[in-house]
């Protein structure tokens, strides 16, 4: 085996442990610890580790490594890596046998890197590697994390289709609805591109579930003070892209499993609980209504009254359950009337976004129309949660009279 090689047998834990980076045990020379995961990245890792090392080795000479944690990739890109380290000797490559998954490879790296700063950066020159030479000076001014951010200043996308930029944005805004104070930290809380100081994350138990690890970072972290570098994101110049349905699902499963572990789970949870109850409510009285064994109405109008009925309901416990703390604030007839018009009126426009996004999903990204409708309603649920918290149940801020005091 070459030197610099591991394999997963140097790393017993399973990927469900929580993974804990440890701290420096010594002083040490290197200052970087790169890792770059990799999955059927043959075609692209040679140019990489080339530009990388070109551009380390003018602002770290000899005080930098960089980390490939290799899947057991299937077109050998571990063994090309392994085939440059005699040239590249802080060249260090690690095969994982038993373990799959990005954010637990990055991490998996970390636990062997030497590094005071922690970095990352992927496989397939989506990230030009130059951009290590604006993310170094950052971390030289002291911040605790520095972010490669695509919609920073001077950052952007090169040629994204309508529906992948939506999916992106998408995915940002549902993880703005579950965890407002960690995505509202940085612009590009999704990057897979970023630097850490190994102090802000050492000790700390990491539960990551796909790719964005960024996120768990922000939210478990000891991170303090952040900068962001905006870059263009490339298009793959080889392979193919690894975003998949499942990739989609570790996601939603990843928030969700944060927002519990934070004891952040609150009005969202109430809201979603409310929202099965008016699911309930709908197909029951669609069924009473529109069944040709009861009353046989019509479906249009059958469904109409179902769909009210359901979103009264939900008002109804949302009203007296999921935003009480809201409620007690603001009592009287007349405030619960413009607390339903404004729930009924986001209610409606989402269930028109559901349709656009149904249409999206299933006939624009080939997805099959049932998944595409569940996907499409758990979106939805988000969208009706974050614009009811902030329109329908949204907390006054007191007024001040011209003396300056509150009413």
């Amino acid at each position: 085996m070459p030197q610099g090689t591991l394999t997963s047998s140097d790393h017993p834990q399973a990927s469900t442990v929580p993974i804990q980076i440890p701290p420096l045990s010594q002083p040490t020379s290197v200052q970087l610890s790169l890792v770059v995961p990799t999955y059927n990245e043959a075609s692209s890792i040679c140019s990489l580790i080339r530009q990388l090392c070109a551009h380390l080795d003018k602002i770290l000479p000899g005080a930098y490594e960089l980390i490939v944690v290799d899947d057991n990739s299937p077109d050998y890109t571990a063994k090309v890596a392994q085939e440059l380290q005699e040239e590249f000797p802080q060249l260090q490559v690690i095969c994982r046998d038993h373990e799959r998954g990005l954010a637990t490879a990055v991490l998996r790296g970390w636990q062997a890197a030497r590094g005071e700063v922690l970095g990352v950066m992927d496989g397939d020159l989506q990230h030009p590697p130059e951009i290590v030479l604006k993310l170094w000076p950052a971390i030289q001014e002291g911040v605790d994390l520095v972010v490669g951010s695509r919609y920073a200043e001077s950052g952007g996308v090169s040629h994204w289709n309508l529906g992948r930029r939506l999916v992106s944005r998408g995915a940002q805004w549902i993880g703005l609805m579950l965890l407002p104070g960690v995505f509202r930290r940085v612009s590009d809380p999704l990057s897979g591109l970023f630097l850490v100081r190994r102090q802000a994350i050492a000790g700390i138990p990491l539960s990551p579930k796909g790719y964005k690890l960024l996120v768990e970072v922000l939210a478990r972290g000891r991170v303090r003070t952040i900068a962001e570098v905006g870059y263009i994101f490339q298009e793959r110049q080889n392979g193919e892209s690894k975003i998949q349905l499942q990739t989609c699902l570790q996601y939603l499963h990843h928030l969700i499993a944060l927002r519990f572990s934070l004891g952040q789970v609150g009005s969202f949870l109430r809201f979603s609980v409310v929202g099965l109850s008016g699911t309930f409510v709908d197909m029951t009285l669609l069924y009473l209504f529109h069944d040709p064994n009861n009353l046989g109405w019509d479906l249009a109008i059958s469904k109409l009254i179902a769909s009210e009925v359901a979103i009264l309901n939900n008002f109804l416990w949302n009203d007296l359950w999921t935003f009480r703390h809201v409620t007690r604030l603001q009592p009287g007839l007349w405030n619960r009337l413009q607390r339903l018009v404004k729930f009924n009126v986001i209610c409606l426009i989402g269930l028109l976004l559901n349709s656009l996004l149904l249409i999206l999903l299933s006939e624009r990204l080939g997805i099959h129309y049932l998944l595409a409708n569940l996907i499409a309603i758990g979106i939805v649920v988000f969208w009706n949660f974050y614009l009811n918290a902030k329109l329908s149940w949204r907390v006054a801020a007191p007024r001040s009279d011209a003396h300056g005091s509150q009413s």
